[in-house]
């Protein structure tokens, strides 16, 4: 095949891919936020009653430090955090704050639980602009 034809199949191929990759529906639209609503939900019941949900071990809940996902800013991560001594992901912050002040165990980064407070913490900072590694 020549360099040409190569390349005109790329940009096609691309193009192609574009335009197909992005094809949804209202209802499509409608069910991902119904999905994410209640991955928010389930979140918010993990952050208010950690004791209830065995994220920790001392009865102490997220929403003790961080009422409403207060001043936990996933807009600005990643970002160097001082107590874990490098850059991190909300994820892994999340869990830093499982394993110390709730003295429970980290979470899976791709289970349920995880998934469901990330979900609840970017839903209560909606419309924020993303600003990485800001402090």
């Amino acid at each position: 095949m020549s360099k040409k034809i190569t390349t005109i199949f790329a940009v096609m191929t691309l193009a192609f891919g574009f335009i197909y990759a992005d094809t949804f529906t209202k209802e499509d639209i409608l069910r991902w936020q119904k999905e994410f609503d209640a991955a928010a939900k389930y979140g918010r019941q993990l952050w208010e009653n950690s004791a209830e949900y065995k994220l920790g071990t001392n009865n102490v809940a997220c929403a003790q430090c961080h009422p409403n996902a207060a001043n936990t800013h996933p807009e600005t991560y990643p970002k160097f955090q001082k107590q874990l001594g490098r850059v991190v992901s909300l994820a892994d912050m999340v869990n830093w704050c499982i394993i110390n002040p709730l003295e429970g165990k980290p979470l899976k980064l791709d289970s349920k639980e995880m998934i469901a407070l990330l979900s609840y913490i970017h839903s209560e900072r909606r419309g924020v602009k993303l600003a990485p590694g800001k402090h």
